[in-house]
């Protein structure tokens, strides 16, 4: 898949857990044109230092391996559609 979307988040972070229903909505409706990879920032410290993750939430949006978008912080679907930009 050409679009990768990376969710940096942890488990105590609030805004975090209020994107969780977001997120599953967009892995429904989405799987086939978006990879998605949560990544827990507690568990994995290094792939957040790698994207420069300072606060979370964060979502990276890659095409073909490249980043096209970033977004921090909690965001309503419909700018996270526009973020995909698929």
């Amino acid at each position: 898949m050409a679009v990768k979307l990376l969710d940096f988040w942890a488990p105590w972070c609030g805004p975090c857990r209020m994107m969780e229903p977001i997120f599953e909505e967009l892995k429904k409706e989405y799987k086939d044109k978006v990879e998605f990879m949560e990544i827990n920032v507690d568990e994995d410290p290094e792939t957040a230092s790698k994207y420069g993750v300072m606060s979370i939430p964060t979502y990276v949006v890659e095409k073909d391996g490249k980043e096209i978008n970033r977004r921090v912080g909690f965001t309503p679907k419909a700018e996270m559609v526009k973020l995909l930009g698929v």
